[in-house]
């Protein structure tokens, strides 16, 4: 079975104005020696924080440490009067006015990127999948690829930027091609060859270690993970969870059927797959780089779901996946949520407020809330 493990990057939100706030280091400061520390760490701004899950086979198991971990950080927020919440964006935040985390490798970031790097104050969720060998994990890198914008369109939280709304469903994403080392793995079939690429820029001081290639989706040879960097942070953990296993079973297909032959061809409409994703979510029409057929996204991720339930029941997902096919039927993505939060609300603080509640909400809550009319849309 495919290994597991996921990063998710929150906002922290000041309890009156719903603004960001500067506190990661409060945060920090306060969870010293204690049985969580190594499954929180401070971010590139001190307005964000990151939780990091145990390696799990189980997404099951995972979800269930995700809850303890949110249970935990809600706590903390409390004691120290800071609200947490998740989404992709902050929808009315100034990057001028975000601190950059006091560590020699962020300060280092900062003098050398100026303004992305604060500007990069954004909230994403990272999986990865353990692999094997070095060959799994190269395979696994540009097989993925193919795959992203599903990956996309089931996170997309990030429809308001700077005060408006930005016509896209991811935002988030759009924000990082201003780095150098963005983008898609070049392509890289062998690990000989990926190894000299990645020992050439580091000759080049084009980059120090892996940290500093910022690709969609890259090997981690220190972890012997693959690692998928285009989701935005889910509104709520249980989407989230409900994400890490969708790519877990997609990527055990994978590994086990190679049913993609890697070539160059993967690549060629990657950029305008990814476009249609980030800007339109489920509505958005997507290339198949194998066949050139174009299609809605939500029919090429329902061709793929019922490719890879066989996977899903070995690897217990199958209630991830209902969740997921619920979704898809009503088109029900995290930016549309938001949408129609700040519709009903008609304020993007209190938009923000609502997603605190979000966060912080257990499946139970969030379906009364739901039922007794507090909010029209559960994620």
């Amino acid at each position: 079975m495919a290994s597991i493990g996921t990063e998710l990057e929150f906002q922290i939100v000041h309890p009156n104005s719903f603004a960001l706030v500067s506190r990661s280091k409060d945060l920090i400061r306060n969870i010293k020696e204690n049985v969580h520390e190594e499954n929180i760490k401070p971010e590139i701004t001190q307005s964000m924080i990151e939780i990091n899950s145990s390696v799990h086979h189980s997404a099951i198991e995972l979800y269930a440490e995700l809850k303890t971990l949110r249970s935990y950080l809600k706590e903390q927020a409390s004691n120290l009067n800071i609200l947490l919440c998740g989404g992709g964006t902050h929808p009315f935040q100034k990057w001028a006015m975000q601190k950059i985390f006091p560590t020699t490798r962020y300060k280092n970031l900062s003098r050398h990127f100026r303004y992305l790097s604060k500007q990069s104050t954004v909230f994403g969720q990272h999986v990865h999948i353990g692999c094997k060998s070095p060959e799994d994990a190269l395979y696994l890198t540009h097989a993925l690829t193919r795959y992203a914008p599903q990956f996309i369109a089931m996170s997309c939280a990030s429809p308001f930027y700077q005060g408006v709304d930005t016509g896209y469903h991811s935002t988030r994403l759009t924000i990082f091609t201003g780095f150098p080392s963005s983008g898609v793995i070049p392509y890289l079939t062998t690990w000989e060859t990926f190894s000299d690429y990645f020992y050439k820029m580091k000759s080049l001081k084009i980059i120090e270690s892996m940290k500093d290639l910022y690709w969609d989706i890259r090997p981690k040879p220190e972890f012997g993970t693959v690692e998928v960097r285009v989701c935005d942070t889910p509104l709520t953990i249980e989407k989230a969870a409900m994400i890490t296993a969708y790519i877990q079973t997609l990527s055990l297909y994978l590994l086990e059927e190679k049913p993609i032959e890697i070539n160059p061809d993967l690549y060629h409409v990657y950029h305008y797959n990814r476009f249609e994703a980030c800007r339109y979510g489920y509505d958005g029409n997507v290339i198949d780089p194998i066949s050139y057929q174009r299609l809605p996204i939500i029919s090429d991720i329902e061709q793929t779901i019922k490719r890879i339930e066989p996977y899903a029941k070995r690897l217990n997902n199958t209630e991830f996946f209902l969740q997921l096919t619920n979704n898809l039927q009503s088109k029900c993505d995290d930016a549309t949520t938001l949408r129609q939060i700040f519709k009903q609300k008609g304020s993007l603080v209190k938009m923000v407020e609502e997603q605190c509640k979000l966060w912080s909400q257990s499946e139970t809550e969030q379906a009364v809330n739901a039922e007794s009319g507090k909010l029209s849309i559960i994620t």
